[in-house]
């Protein structure tokens, strides 16, 4: 995977929520959909077979460098992967 950072907010969100790193990067490096916003971010969701086959949202900033990972949460908008 590419070289990310963690934005406080996101670090925070990740042990509020009980969201493993290694989860973020995985939906980074191989998700299972992008999600390119008008705001300029980009949106990496994969679901997480640890959590139910919950899908993880990771919403990161591809224009710093290194880029940056703006927050990451379970999405409840979207039905988990059966």
């Amino acid at each position: 995977m590419e070289e990310v950072k963690y934005s406080l907010h996101a670090l925070d969100m990740m042990a509020e929520r009980r969201i493993e790193k290694k989860w973020a990067e995985l939906a980074v490096a191989e998700p299972e959909r992008v999600e390119e916003r008008e705001d300029g971010t980009r949106h990496y969701i994969r679901a997480v077979e640890e959590r139910g086959g919950r899908y993880l949202r990771v919403v990161l900033n591809p224009t710093t460098k290194p880029k940056a990972v703006i927050t990451v949460f379970f999405d409840r908008r979207l039905e988990r992967k059966k």
